[in-house]
């Protein structure tokens, strides 16, 4: 086990955490508020802290894909620390585990609050908030792979411990190129979206926090309102970034090099628009009655949809009031999830494809019995590993899913707000449905539901293996929480 490597990248990630909340600090000294000087004394001591831990530099840089796993679960635990300090010693989060709740929640672009006045908070606050979401949705590790020299594959161990989806690539040959064009397009968008509702007229501050929350797919909102109290213009305009925002990025690097047709061709973005529109038409009609007239049902179809399925979690009305049928459509929807390579959370749609195509090849099996069939996807043969590890994945999910429900339940809550609370927390969405719901919070929870909805929370983001990581015997036993001599 690379430790000092570990050492280094903590060190980066602080550094780079410190460095971030210097734009808070500028937002509260612009609007008069002490509060600022307390992002910039903390920004300061992360600042230093992770100095401290990055003065020396590793003479071995290589490291391998458990110290990749590690690196980025104590990353994401550290980060989410560090970042809920902030709102603690403002005195307006004081509960550590609120404020740890409430920035986990923003850094793994889940968006489920324990607050119940979001306007109550200063907008260094509000800003900070809706900061981790944009931090969190491309992953600041994949900031850091662009900045830190490393060999020996460990670039591509870091990536692939932090990034979404059963596979990750590299656009170009290097990987710190890749994550350079990543962060280059992800900015581009967000800018495109914050000048698009500025034209819409909505003012500066909240098109920047709500840019932020919609690019990290995340769903901090700066009104207790979420999105309601928007003009019906942005909210189509939000609506249209949460969907972009939640394909794959690798169709938009086909675009940039004007491979358009190659971009529209890949199967997961296909299925990812088809099952939103699909969503939006049974929706559309089961809410019909309930609004005034078609584009209003199709506004709000459309915006929940998008909302859901990207696990953004922005909201414009109160789904927990519509039919069974709509409410049924939201919840499939948030297991779905959006795409692989997206800031998107859930099971991802590339999975579900897979899965899709191993069944189909079991049934075929019966019907010809020695015929021998390779899956594909996107005209290139599936690796068996891949399909291997999408099981995987599946099976180690149902079994979290089933521990936190099971853990969760001794909340007293009903099963609807049970079950939901731990779905909109594990696939990173938000609102769940009843006391969970998108007009309530998950603040009247108890700390030890609390603390496991915050797990349940990292380890969705974290795609869950990086997570369980840190709990492997192995690394009790090799020098990880020992100081056995490193290998």
């Amino acid at each position: 086990m690379n430790l000092s490597m570990i050492r280094y990248i903590l060190g980066n990630v602080l550094a780079v955490e410190g460095l971030l909340m210097a734009p808070c600090s500028i937002v509260g000294y612009l609007y008069g508020e002490a509060e600022a000087q307390i992002y910039l004394i903390i920004g300061v001591c992360s600042l230093l802290l992770g100095g401290m831990l990055r003065w020396k530099k590793p003479a071995n840089t290589v490291f391998y894909l458990k110290e990749g796993c590690v690196s980025t679960a104590l990353s994401w635990i550290l980060l989410s620390i560090i970042g809920c300090l902030p709102f603690v010693f403002t005195g307006e989060i004081p509960s550590f585990v609120d404020a740890f709740f409430e920035t986990a929640s923003g850094f793994t672009t889940t968006g489920a609050s324990i607050l119940a006045d979001v306007e109550a908070l200063s907008h260094v606050s509000l800003f900070w908030r809706s900061f981790t979401h944009w931090i969190g949705g491309m992953g600041v590790l994949v900031f850091v792979l662009a900045v830190v020299p490393m060999n020996g594959g460990s670039h591509m161990n870091l990536m692939r411990a932090e990034s979404p989806g059963p596979t990750v690539g590299k656009l170009v040959p290097k990987v710190r190129a890749t994550a350079r064009i990543l962060y280059i397009i992800y900015m581009v968008m967000t800018v495109v979206q914050i000048l698009l509702l500025l034209v819409g007229g909505m003012a500066l501050f909240d098109a920047v926090t709500l840019s932020f929350g919609t690019a990290g797919t995340g769903g901090f909102g700066v009104k207790n309102s979420s999105i309601a109290d928007y003009s019906v213009y942005c909210q189509w305009v939000i609506t249209a970034f949460m969907i972009l925002f939640g394909i794959n990025f690798n169709a938009y690097y086909l675009i940039l090099l004007k491979h358009v047709k190659d971009a529209f061709s890949m199967e997961e973005v296909r299925a990812y628009l088809a099952i939103i529109l699909s969503a939006v038409a049974v929706i559309f009609i089961s809410i019909l009655d309930l609004c005034e007239g078609v584009f209003d049902a199709l506004t709000q179809a459309f915006f929940q949809v998008a909302s859901i399925i990207t696990t953004t979690g922005y909201s414009t009305a109160d789904f927990d009031l519509w039919p069974t049928t709509a409410k049924l459509t939201l919840v499939i929807l948030m297991f779905i999830g959006a795409c692989a390579g997206s800031t998107g959370g859930g099971i991802k749609v590339s999975r579900f494809l897979i899965v899709g195509k191993t069944v189909g090849k079991e049934f075929g099996s019966y019907v010809h019995p020695k015929s021998i069939k390779k899956l594909q996807m996107d005209g290139k043969p599936i690796e068996h590993e891949v399909i291997r590890s999408t099981n995987v994945y599946f099976m180690t999910y149902l079994a979290l899913f089933s521990l936190f429900l099971f853990l969760v339940s001794f909340e007293g809550l009903d099963l609807e707000s049970t079950f939901t609370a731990v779905a909109a927390t594990f696939n990173n969405i938000g609102p769940g449905l009843g006391a969970v719901g998108p007009t309530c919070n998950f603040g009247g929870l108890t700390i030890f539901s609390k603390w496991v909805l915050s797990f349940a929370m990292l380890a969705g983001r974290l795609e869950i293996f990086p997570m369980l990581m840190i709990f492997h015997p192995t690394l009790w036993k090799d020098g990880f929480f020992s100081r056995k001599k490193e290998q």
